[in-house]
């Protein structure tokens, strides 16, 4: 049988999936609601990871039907939240799923003819004031879900606002190491603006600090209460077999991303931003993992077994294969 923290493997899979796509067409949203001039040369780009959505829905389904394996309260027999119940689990996040799958590709759709009658900008405007709503209650729901709840009892305030600024990140920093890939390869029809990467090297550093604000926020609050039913989950993985990959994730999405963001040169030079961005998606994987994992005492690392890799580069193979047929439907790449 396949253990809890080789299963977890699967699970981080699923949330990294989950919000490339819904990340790419809250950062359109975004910069449309803002006027960004430089929206028009990212849109497309950005909304074409909604292409991973399907895939993050089969994932989903394979986590409920695993059960058990995904959630480890499962079975028990002390009393539980009403939270914690697979059945209502399972349907939520159905649910939820089929709701932001349907208001997601409304906006992508009027995007693509918002500009061809007032009638459809105003409806690609309401659509627009909608989506990051949308996506931070989502994602609120999968936080809990996927990562909180995961041991029954202990809770945190911030957690979901932690989450969502981390997982954020994470696509801006997969967005960067996407355009270099691809215009070294001279993939793209018509050639990506150098500026691009100044714009998204600012952004990556804007939500480093903003991560390290919510990951401290959090630590804080847990440490200041000192409560057994709350420091004991974070003591278990910041002092237990899992302490090199805790610090190890901070050290690559805030240390390492502060250190040289935070100077005007690193952030014109495309190789420098794509270090610094490999940094934060490795840094956020291992992340995923060690608050989902740690839940349960044992010393198994990530991809230390055939499971880890093999459901790993599935998922990153299907992921580029959607996101490439996504990209040339676009006539964004040959």
């Amino acid at each position: 049988m396949i253990s809890f923290a080789s299963w977890s493997v699967l699970t981080v899979d699923f949330l990294v999936v989950l919000h490339l796509a819904l990340a790419g067409v809250t950062f359109s949203a975004l910069l449309y609601l803002v006027n960004a001039k430089w929206r028009y040369d990212i849109r497309l780009f950005s909304t074409s990871f909604f292409a991973l959505f399907p895939l993050a829905f089969i994932l989903l389904l394979i986590l409920l039907w695993g059960g058990s394996m995904t959630f480890p309260w499962v079975g028990l027999f002390e009393p539980l939240p009403r939270w914690n119940n697979l059945g209502f689990l399972a349907a939520r996040e159905i649910i939820g799923f089929l709701i932001v799958g349907t208001l997601f590709t409304l906006f992508i759709r009027y995007q693509a003819k918002a500009e061809s009658s007032p009638s459809d900008a105003h409806t690609f405007h309401t659509l627009a004031i909608l989506i990051p709503f949308a996506h931070v209650l989502f994602a609120t729901m999968v936080a809990w879900d996927f990562e909180m709840t995961l041991l029954p009892g202990w809770e945190s305030s911030i957690y979901s606002i932690y989450h969502f600024v981390s997982c954020f990140g994470l696509f801006l920093a997969v967005v960067v190491v996407a355009l270099f890939v691809l215009e070294r390869y001279k993939c793209f029809i018509k050639p990506a603006p150098q500026y691009l990467y100044n714009n998204l090297a600012q952004m990556l550093l804007a939500f480093s600090i903003l991560w390290v604000y919510t990951f401290f926020a959090q630590y804080l609050i847990i440490w200041y209460g000192n409560l057994p039913e709350e420091t004991g989950r974070l003591y278990q993985i910041q002092n237990g077999e899992y302490q090199v990959l805790f610090w190890g994730f901070f050290v690559l999405k805030f240390v390492i991303p502060f250190a040289i963001l935070v100077f005007p040169y690193s952030r014109y030079n495309p190789k420098i931003i794509i270090a610094v961005a490999g940094s934060i998606i490795f840094g956020t994987w291992i992340e995923r993992y060690t608050w989902i994992a740690g839940v349960k005492v044992n010393d198994h690392l990530p991809m230390s077994s055939f499971f880890d890799i093999c459901i790993t580069v599935a998922v990153f193979f299907v992921a580029v294969s959607l996101l490439r047929r996504s990209l040339r439907r676009n006539q964004l790449i040959r």
